[in-house]
Formats: C-alpha cells, sequence, structure tokens
C-alpha cells in the first residue's frame, strides 16, 4: 500500500485536492472518506465531482445516504454513511450496484460500513490540527 500525506491551508485547496484525485477516477474505483464533522469532507467532494464533470450543487447525502451524478464523465455515487443504523441498509440502497458498477464511488463516513467494503478502496482520511491554523487539514491518502 502507498500513502501519501498532503497538506491543505484552506478550503480552496481541499477542493483543488479533491478535483484532481476526481480527474483522475476510473470506472469502479471506490474511494472512503473519514475525517470528524467539519473537517472538509463535503469541500473534498464537491472538488471530486467538479474533477468528474459533474455540473451543479453537491452536498453530502446526509439523509438519503446515496447520491448518484450522472452529468459528468462517468457516473458519481456519493455516499454518506453516517446515519447507516445496520449494514443491511445498504443493501436496502443497492449499493453493490454502485461499487461494482461503471461509475466512481466516494463514501464519506466510511469506517461504518467497514465489512462490505472491497479491499480495493482507496482510503481518503482527513485531519484538523488547529495549531496550524483554522483551515489546516491533514489529508493522508492511501492507495
Amino acid at each position: 500500500m502507498k500513502t501519501t500525506v498532503i497538506e491543505t491551508y484552506s478550503p480552496r485547496e481541499t477542493y483543488a485536492l479533491g478535483r484532481k484525485l476526481g480527474q483522475e477516477g476510473t470506472p469502479g474505483q471506490i474511494y472512503t472518506l473519514t475525517g470528524d464533522l467539519g473537517v472538509g469532507k463535503t469541500v473534498f467532494t464537491q472538488g471530486f465531482a467538479a474533477g468528474l464533470g459533474v455540473e451543479g450543487p453537491v452536498n453530502s447525502p446526509t439523509f438519503t445516504i446515496l447520491q448518484i451524478y450522472e452529468g459528468g464523465r462517468l457516473p458519481f455515487y456519493h455516499f454518506d454513511v453516517y446515519r447507516i443504523a445496520d449494514v443491511e441498509e445498504m443493501e436496502e440502497i443497492g449499493y453493490e450496484d454502485c461499487f461494482y458498477g461503471e461509475g466512481v464511488c466516494l463514501i464519506e463516513w466510511a469506517d461504518l460500513i467497514e465489512e462490505i467494503l472491497p479491499g480495493n478502496c482507496r482510503r481518503i482520511i482527513m485531519e484538523k490540527d488547529l495549531e496550524k491554523g483554522f483551515d489546516y487539514r491533514r489529508i493522508t491518502i492511501e492507495v
């Protein structure tokens, strides 16, 4: 496994990193995104979607669990599993069609559904360090 650590110092830089990874996205890739509330997962995801060519607003699907965007160069399956009570809920929304489909998945709070994640996920961990500034983010990418 290769690990890369990137530091960003503004929401704009976090967005740009997400956009870069979205531009590199290929069919069947799954990205897991973990980090505390308020760490910038939504900003990162908005950049990721832009990198895939998704136009329009992109928000965390906290209450719907899954939002599908089909306007980009690949389908984008954006999961937010923060409110999931049981992994069986993922089966109800047909997660396998997304995980093993022709699009790219990005899963916020993925540690909550660890047992159903394929082994080839690209893991992104976002962390704050207020000593380095309010907008500082340490983003670890494991592929």
